[in-house]
């Protein structure tokens, strides 16, 4: 009869089971993996299988016992690294989500909103846009291949069973809701200025000629004139989108910086 001892099993949990955690983590909390449109086995299977593809390029692994505390403990360590790493690339889709929602509270589309499928939350329709081209970039620039080379390099950086993440790097992380926030409104300030500048002219027009219905003649000059300057625009999102990628894989690898 086939008996399972218990240095098979810590050697089997070193071996495979600490990094299926930090890599099932990071799948977890990662943009594009980590969505709802993504079931739960799936997220599972993949990260069984990216781990199994590892382990043999991976550093070695501390062997301890397997139902011990400090074993629960890296765990937990682990788990944590991954949804860390998962969620500071995260900031960068929703930077464009607040980005598109700033815009369109500019120009009278803050009440055209729908349900989001990928997060569950309503959004504006503009950042629902927004949030399809820029995984369509991500995507198809490779952003999700530079996620997962980041995360392998992070055991070399911060093995399994030494150091955890620093009270410096987690108040770093948490400080970059500010990074998300500046960012999306640089995004937005093209699209704002020139919103402000057809509010001024219709003030101006509804000062010259005070029968005219300025929301009869507001609403449908707003949204066709921002359809066009969001048509301008686009073509430099490319540019601020590499920007904004760079910043948030430097960002995931400074948190496993030891």
């Amino acid at each position: 009869m086939f008996a399972l001892e218990s240095a098979l099993i810590s050697g089997w949990m070193s071996s495979v089971l600490w990094p299926f955690f930090r890599i099932g983590g990071f799948f977890l909390a990662a943009p594009i993996f980590g969505t709802q449109l993504v079931p739960a086995r799936t997220r599972i299977v993949l990260a069984f299988l990216v781990t199994m593809i590892l382990v043999p390029n991976l550093p070695a692994m501390p062997e301890m016992d397997a139902l011990s505390i400090p074993s629960f403990i890296i765990v937990a360590q682990q788990l944590l690294i991954g949804i860390a790493m998962g969620f500071s690339m995260q900031l960068l889709l929703q930077l464009f989500v607040v980005g598109g929602q700033i815009i369109a509270m500019h120009m009278a589309l803050g009440f055209a909103s729908m349900v989001d499928p990928s997060n569950g939350v309503t959004v504006t329709v503009l950042s629902q846009l927004h949030l399809m081209l820029v995984t369509l970039l991500f995507v198809s620039m490779n952003g999700h291949l530079a996620m997962i080379d980041v995360m392998v390099e992070s055991f070399y950086a911060l093995p399994v069973g030494g150091m955890f993440i620093s009270d410096n790097m987690l108040m770093e992380l948490a400080g970059r809701a500010s990074w998300m926030f500046s960012s999306a409104l640089l995004l937005a300030l093209p699209a704002i200025a020139s919103l402000m500048v057809i509010n001024y002219s219709l003030g101006i027009v509804t000062r010259a000629a005070p029968q005219l219905n300025i929301f009869a003649l507001g609403f449908p000059s707003m949204l066709i004139i921002g359809l066009i300057i969001i048509y301008i625009i686009l073509q430099g999102y490319v540019p601020l989108f590499d920007r904004f990628t760079r910043e948030a894989l430097d960002l995931m690898a400074f948190l496993v910086t030891p």
